[in-house]
């Protein structure tokens, strides 16, 4: 079971408007460079950047490098979260 604080870094991870049009662009296409997330929301790279980098924190979304490209995608909990923000449409 997730304690208040736990929840309190999860909840606080993705309540921004753009980390959750992240979080669902990632829900449709996983596997995306902070490059091609930039262009798809027609944002700048280095808010992307910001934004991928407190998801990251709150352990939403997972980073790995595939050549000299850093790959993104939802984390198990960001599928979860994904799932509930769903709920609230």
């Amino acid at each position: 079971m997730l304690q208040p604080r736990q929840i309190e870094r999860i909840v606080k991870g993705f309540a921004n408007h753009r980390r959750i049009e992240i979080m669902q662009l990632l829900g449709r296409a996983p596997g995306l460079s902070l490059m091609a997330i930039a262009r798809r929301l027609k944002i700048d790279f280095r808010t992307a950047g910001e934004h991928v980098r407190r998801l990251n924190l709150a352990e939403l979304v997972s980073k790995r490098h595939q050549g000299a490209a850093v790959i993104h995608a939802l984390s198990d909990l960001g599928r979860r979260v994904l799932k509930f923000l769903r709920t609230l449409e």
